[in-house]
């Protein structure tokens, strides 16, 4: 069986690129500024990359995609809050915490979430407040607004600071999990799956039925069920879409895809070929490289570049 893919990078359309990669370079330290295939780039330390292709328009955000933002470990997550309130070009986001419309910008100043979800439900948060539950005040996620309109998280405290996940919406997160499993032989992301094994038969599962917070948007949103899957150290992280519209293609959208590493591309093409894989594009050139577009199952576009190892 093939080896599973190694995550390459995430593809962003912006209409500044050089601006974008100096935005991030300062929020985020041990990132660098770089090129690949051509194009800019900014460099995790975990050999990922964020691309981008510039774009005479901005790029256009709704309506909504399967890729919903990306995020960063950070080691003190507080700590960075208060760094950022310090800088004049940070857009810091609210989370709302469903308590007569109060917010915070960091999750661990609200009531912790229980049950491995990341968030209570109304009836949760009243019964946390009658039992005296506090805050944590330490570690937790935020969010702020990167160029072009990026919603990016981060999140801590971790030991160390890197690009960490993708996170997307799905029309059926545990039908996405075996796509991913049986297309990309993705390891499945542990403490997100189903507590039954995940069939063609089973996978189909409806969307919870209350919204949680703390959460960006003022009425909550629906955090199961959750599944994920990951690449390497990076994780795609799954909720159910949050409306009822259709996810849109990815394509000439803000995130444009995701991107893949693998050793053996004419391999790959071949078996994902016979298994009925929808391809986007045909294998192409890309800077001294090839790759090929594939299309995931909410319609989000995955690129799969060749990256041949050298020898030990």
């Amino acid at each position: 069986m093939l080896p599973a893919p190694g995550f390459h990078h995430l593809h962003l359309n912006s209409v500044d690129p050089d601006a974008a990669v100096e935005f991030y370079t300062k929020r985020f330290p041990t990132t660098s500024k770089t090129v690949w295939g051509g194009l800019p780039a900014l460099a995790s330390p975990n050999d990922v990359l964020i691309l981008f292709t510039r774009v005479a328009m901005p790029p256009a955000t709704s309506p909504q995609t399967a890729i919903w933002h990306f995020g960063w470990h950070v080691t003190d997550s507080r700590q960075t809050l208060e760094t950022y309130q310090g800088q004049s070009d940070v857009k810091l986001l609210p989370l709302y915490t469903g308590d007569a419309g109060g917010t915070v910008f960091v999750s661990s100043d609200t009531w912790p979430g229980t049950g491995g979800v990341l968030g209570l439900t109304k009836t949760q948060i009243a019964e946390a407040k009658a039992t005296g539950v506090q805050p944590t005040r330490s570690g937790g996620f935020g969010y702020m607004e990167g160029p072009d309109h990026a919603l990016v998280e981060y999140a801590g405290n971790r030991p160390a600071e890197r690009f960490n996940h993708v996170h997307l919406f799905q029309e059926d997160p545990f039908c996405a999990q075996l796509w991913y499993q049986t297309h990309l032989h993705a390891p499945v992301y542990q403490g997100r799956t189903a507590s039954t094994p995940v069939t063609e038969a089973t996978c189909r599962v409806p969307r919870g039925p209350d919204r949680t917070f703390p959460a960006l948007e003022p009425d909550g949103m629906f955090r199961t069920p959750s599944a994920a899957v990951e690449f390497g150290d990076v994780a795609l992280l799954w909720y159910m879409r949050q409306g009822h519209q259709p996810l849109l293609g990815t394509r000439r959208q803000l995130y444009d895809h995701l991107s893949l590493s693998v050793a053996d591309l004419d391999a790959w093409v071949a078996k994902l070929r016979g298994e009925g894989v929808t391809f986007l594009e045909e294998p192409y050139k890309l800077g001294d490289t090839r790759a090929v577009m594939i299309e995931g199952p909410s319609r989000e576009a995955i690129e799969l570049v060749e990256v041949r190892r050298n020898p030990a």
